[in-house]
């Protein structure tokens, strides 16, 4: 049996398939202005017995596509397991939100946290303030991480926060040391959503944010602990989505 797991976030969306407790099959693309037309794309072709879908997407898809939704809180806490049996805590920084969960000792959630609706602290954020300091997204990680000097940016609402990079570029401010400072704000933000959520072990980082090493030593070292990184750590909902899929059917099958 094969079940499948869709993460329709408002970046990219992720697709994984689960046979026998392994990772079978796995597609990554990025969304657009019709996630419909992104998710049936992706999924053509695609072998599977029974479909779970879970992100920001997850309820208009349903509207066009047979499936079960289910809570990213809930996908990433399952997925974060596959990828870190141990895991007590998870950090999923996405395009739009940031989430903090912890676990218990089952694997169930038994806290989490998400930031409000201001775009602060999350993958958006960071793109626009990379947009602002006229550099691409991966030339704005390497600029942070090479910076002597780290240059702080009071506001942290993405309106504000450009205006002021705008304004410190003019002034001849390094836009290497602004990309360290915007870093550090960040790591700063994440981590003490996290503090606020259980860690009795190992914490995962998962989302597509994870990818940005930069901010990954930022954070660890705020929080003073190494963080766990899936190789594809935007796959983790996805898997955990297709997880609950199997289990769904196994219970349906009994």
């Amino acid at each position: 049996m094969r079940a499948a797991g869709i993460d329709i976030g408002s970046r990219t969306v992720k697709v994984a398939v689960m046979e026998q407790g392994r990772l079978a099959g796995q597609r990554i693309t990025y969304n657009s202005h019709d996630p419909i037309e992104v998710c049936r794309g992706l999924l053509d072709g695609l072998a599977y017995d029974v479909l779970f879908a879970t992100g920001y997407g997850r309820h208009l898809f349903k509207q066009y596509q047979p499936c079960t939704v289910v809570t990213e809180i809930k996908a990433v806490a399952v997925g974060s397991r596959f990828f870190a049996p141990a895991a007590r805590a998870v950090l999923d920084v996405g395009g739009q939100d940031t989430k903090a969960v912890a676990l218990d000792s089952r694997g169930m959630v038994a806290k989490f946290e998400m930031n409000d609706k201001c775009a602060a602290g999350t993958g958006r954020f960071l793109e626009i303030m990379a947009t602002a300091l006229s550099f691409s997204m991966e030339d704005f990680v390497t600029a942070a991480a090479r910076a002597s000097a780290e240059q702080k940016v009071s506001p942290m609402c993405a309106v504000f926060a450009e205006s002021e990079v705008v304004s410190l570029v003019a002034r001849g401010i390094p836009r290497d040391g602004l990309a360290a400072g915007l870093h550090r704000t960040v790591a700063q933000r994440v981590a003490a959503m996290l503090r606020r959520v259980p860690m009795d072990g190992e914490v995962v980082f998962c989302g597509g944010v994870a990818l940005n090493s930069c901010l990954r030593r930022l954070i660890e070292h705020e929080l003073g602990l190494d963080l766990v990184v899936p190789e594809q750590p935007q796959l983790v909902a996805a898997v955990g989505c297709a997880l609950l899929a199997a289990s769904s059917n196994r219970q349906t099958a009994d």
